[in-house]
């Protein structure tokens, strides 16, 4: 089968993702394979090819937002059938068995496996996935706008509820590409008003649009003191500025998986009066079921740009450059 891997990580602009021809995968016991239609471009699949994030294994295969339709079943398999359009997702597994995972918090399992680092993902025509972390997708979306949400969305959401925002507060998002124009919308749904720092007037023009408050650059104050903000930019300059346009008991949460350095913090300005700086890792399963939920609710718009499965390198050069607004898609045909 065709696919697309991670042979020698590097600078994108190198061409560390090449085109490769692989065995097709067949699903073990417990997992289910798709034929994939399509598959979301995400900053981590980046992160991967550049090695900020240094490849689990030799010729990993990218892709942790795959849309397909199920065409076999592994032994002891029952949760899907056939023919069931379904979802695969970053969290692969978890142990199911240490302190984490026993109160509810698998994103925080010392024995985690994810897609596209710990196992091939969907930057190819075929991918297995265990049943249990696979993904019933809204009729509502097509597959093209359902694949972003299934990592994007996810992981924006998770970000969101991570920033502790009151009913009816004030939200700071900075930077505004995949998951924050996501995250943005379920914050809108719910009340919250939306200001959006974020350097490309493209992406300010988008959050105007889809009723953000106001945006303006990546370091500029926002117009009103902020309830809580989600730094989805991963540049560690900004959480000195995101923390200071928070409002006392406001919370910043950082959204990536990578972050660039954090400059020191003062005490007095930065943190006192109790605001807070967190961290998102991961998201459990119940964080993709409901953000899918609220999703369809809503009815969530995902801003896309289709690029065809043979372009997947131009895809990753394209948001490093960042040349996309909303999310990159890559569609097997």
């Amino acid at each position: 089968m065709r696919a697309w891997a991670v042979e020698q990580p590097g600078p994108i602009d190198n061409g560390p993702l090449v085109r490769v021809e692989r065995p097709e995968p067949h699903p073990a016991p417990g997992e289910v394979r798709i034929k994939v239609s399509t598959c979301g471009v995400c900053r981590t699949d980046l992160h991967l090819a550049e090695g900020d994030l240094p490849p689990h294994y030799p010729g990993a295969v990218p892709g942790h937002q795959g849309v397909g339709v199920v065409d076999e079943v592994g032994p002891e398999a029952s949760r899907f059938t056939a023919g069931d359009r379904i979802g695969i997702a970053w969290l692969r597994h978890t142990d199911g068995v240490c302190r984490f995972c026993v109160r509810g918090a698998e994103n925080l399992c010392v024995d985690p496996k994810f897609t596209g680092w710990d196992a091939d993902g969907s930057y190819a025509e075929y991918a297995v996935v265990p049943e249990a972390y696979a993904y019933r997708l809204p009729d509502l979306f097509d597959d093209v706008h359902v694949a972003p949400l299934l990592c994007a969305g996810i992981i924006g959401y998770r970000a969101l509820r991570r920033a502790n925002l009151p009913p009816g507060g004030r939200l700071g998002i900075y930077g505004f590409g995949a998951s924050a124009h996501l995250a943005a919308q379920v914050a809108m749904f719910e009340g919250a008003t939306v200001h959006v720092m974020t350097r490309s007037v493209d992406a300010q023009r988008l959050a105007l649009d889809l009723g953000a408050a106001s945006a303006q650059g990546a370091a500029d104050p926002p117009p009103e003191p902020l309830d809580g903000a989600v730094l989805f930019a991963p540049v560690g300059t900004l959480v000195p500025v995101a923390l200071e346009a928070l409002d006392r008991g406001g919370t910043l949460s950082v959204a990536g998986i990578y972050l660039t350095d954090i400059p020191t913090l003062n005490y007095e300005r930065d943190l006192f009066d109790e605001r807070e700086l967190t961290s998102v890792t991961a998201n459990t399963r119940t964080d993709g079921e409901t953000f899918l939920e609220i999703a369809a609710r809503i009815p969530i718009e995902t801003m896309t740009r289709v690029y065809a499965f043979e372009e997947a390198d131009r895809a990753l050069a394209d948001l490093a450059h960042d040349r996309i607004t909303g999310v990159g898609v890559l569609r097997m045909q």
